[in-house]
């Protein structure tokens, strides 16, 4: 299965002004299409530390969507981030170029004002990039390197986001099968679970387990929900022919630790 990781850039989203709306967006939009999320990231709006953090992701090799900075005021560095980490000069994109001519004239800007001059900025894109179309206003993103760059705009990115896949992933939805199974755990510590998980790897192939726990907490009846744990297994691709034996197994093995189970959340 092929992962993608989400780098969301903004100090506003770090400093809490505004509520992150990407991660759930882009998890969800990669696990519709059989595709998975495999890491995130938060950076600020920090050039220095952008090119760094942008030059190990370039490195990396997985396809990776940006979201925020690409904007044309003095707070936006992600453009010239993404230059610096792939040592290339910014250069204007003939075709970004003409769209904000448009989106400048329709807003009564003429081509030569002070206001067309600073919107163009946003053309300037790393040398060998391609145009990512942004439905909600036709001030584009760019993409270099399987790297996707869009604004901080939800309503923006999100559309932007689907149109990547869609035209350069769409032959890889949905190839590698994956599954994942979990029960809720009562009545044991967290520690006892772990030769449970212990076991379960060591037996089963490319079966991973997982052990959430929580504290409690009182629902809306006023009712004490005791501590528990979410504890699971979860396969990719081959490994998911072994998740009946491995499931059945570690039920037996949970009962074995004096656990009580529940299949269903606690409320």
């Amino acid at each position: 299965m092929i992962d993608f990781n989400l780098i969301i850039i903004g100090d506003e989203i770090l400093h809490g002004s505004r509520a992150d709306q990407h991660f759930a967006f882009f998890k969800n939009l990669l696990e519709s299409r059989g595709l998975r999320l495999g890491q995130v990231q938060y950076l600020p709006d920090d050039r220095p530390l952008l090119a760094k953090q942008l030059r190990r992701s370039f490195s990396d090799g997985l396809p990776t969507f940006v979201t925020g900075g690409i904007g044309a005021t003095l707070d936006d560095h992600t453009r010239q981030a993404a230059a610096d980490a792939l040592d290339v000069p910014l250069v204007r994109h003939p075709e970004a170029a003409a769209l904000i001519d448009g989106v400048s004239l329709k807003r009564g800007d003429a081509l030569d004002s002070p206001a067309h001059r600073q919107r163009l900025l946003m053309a300037d894109f790393p040398a060998g990039s391609d145009l990512i179309p942004n439905s909600y206003n036709d001030i584009a993103g760019f993409s270099i390197r399987e790297h996707y760059f869009m604004p901080g705009f939800p309503v923006m990115a999100q559309p932007m986001g689907e149109w990547v896949l869609e035209t350069y992933y769409s032959g890889r939805f949905h190839q590698t099968r994956s599954e994942q199974r979990s029960v809720w755990v009562f009545g044991i510590p967290e520690s006892h679970v772990a030769p449970v998980m212990r076991h379960i790897e060591a037996e089963y192939a490319g079966i991973r387990t997982f052990s959430l726990p929580s504290v409690g907490w009182v629902n809306g009846r006023g009712e004490k929900v005791p501590p528990h744990i979410e504890f699971g297994i979860k396969a990719v691709g081959e490994a998911c022919a072994h998740m009946d034996a491995a499931w059945a197994d570690m039920l037996e093995k949970l009962a074995q630790a004096g656990a009580r189970v529940e299949m269903s959340a606690p409320e």
